[in-house]
């Protein structure tokens, strides 16, 4: 092969600028950790995710939900795989985990198990993969709603006491911050839905940008609290290698329950695809609410922020493969 033709593949790879603009963030953050605080992030942030949950709620369909209602099957994989498959598979190895990662990042990877699935992304790739778009929208509108409750009580249930959070007080902030922005949002849906939709990579825009600010901040106060003196990059290859292998567990299981309950071929791309996914832009927007100013914040986001990234290429890459079949 050419030089000339390597470096012409080379320059066709696309670079996600979302990804790189976090790695930016982590890298400005051990530069310039008193940033976040000159800049009065916490502040800033807190609006952010309340603007997030309310365009959330303008854009959520009632007729798009309505039409993925009739396959029941399919929406009990998706969703037990998102909020009792992930959680049941952290929990089983939590001694093996904890054993090589600690329990920062145990912690860290409970929180990603907790998460609803993403929106946008998921309904993207089963798109491009010509699955049950659907029932994937139906299912991606649900995840959220259902992980505003869920997610707060499984962190509750087995991770309050290492992290000091108060159950009362998450909830308190789970209703300010994301329930009341969110039912004033869907309450003016029928309004202003069909604004936010026309400038969907707009408000997309505003999403990614108030995720970068809470990374950053949440690698500020990290790193100001010396959380990354102890952290080797042994236990990063580690973290990195159980969510490899955590993405790809649950993606035979999901599909080998799929071809047990004789679903169609669209079905079992759409189960496969949604009950994978994490959604980071609720990682970050939850951490804030669930552990408050913990100084671990940021080792809590990491599994989050490599999951995603994990995801995004693998199922961009199969999507397209699998989309390409007659």
């Amino acid at each position: 092969m050419s030089k000339a033709l390597i470096w012409s593949r080379i320059k066709a790879i696309k670079i996600d600028k979302f990804i790189l603009s976090l790695f930016m963030a982590i890298i400005i953050a051990f530069l310039v950790p008193k940033g976040a605080g000159v800049l009065h992030l916490k502040q800033v942030t807190e609006i952010g995710i309340g603007m997030i949950f309310f365009f959330y709620g303008l854009k959520l369909s009632f007729t798009e939900v309505a039409q993925g209602l009739k396959n029941y099957k399919l929406h009990a994989i998706i969703q037990l795989s998102t909020f009792l498959l992930f959680p049941l598979v952290l929990l089983l190895f939590k001694p093996v985990l904890v054993g090589l990662v600690g329990d920062s990042f145990w912690i860290g990877l409970f929180f990603l198990a907790a998460l609803p699935s993403t929106v946008s992304s998921s309904v993207v790739m089963v798109s491009l993969a010509k699955g049950n778009v659907p029932s994937a929208i139906f299912n991606a509108s649900i995840s959220g709603l259902i992980g505003a409750f869920v997610t707060p009580l499984w962190i509750g249930m087995f991770v309050s006491q290492s992290s000091g959070m108060s159950l009362g007080n998450v909830f308190f902030k789970l209703m300010i911050q994301i329930l009341l922005p969110l039912t004033l949002g869907l309450l003016l849906n029928h309004k202003f839905g069909s604004i936010v939709k026309k400038h969907g990579s707009k408000v997309a825009v505003f999403d990614k940008t108030i995720i970068v600010l809470i990374i950053y901040l949440s690698f500020c106060t990290s790193i100001m609290g010396n959380m990354f003196v102890n952290v080797s990059w042994l236990h990063l290859v580690f973290l990195f290698v159980i969510v490899f292998c955590l993405f790809w567990m649950i993606i035979g299981v999901i599909y080998f329950i799929s071809l047990k309950l004789k679903l169609s071929i669209a079905d079992r791309i759409t189960a496969t695809f949604c009950g994978t996914k994490k959604s980071l832009v609720h990682g970050s927007a939850m951490v804030n609410i669930i552990f408050g100013n913990s100084i671990s914040a940021s080792l809590y986001l990491l599994p989050v922020m490599m999951y995603h990234i994990t995801q995004i290429v693998i199922l961009a890459v199969v999507a397209n493969k699998i989309g390409k079949r007659k």
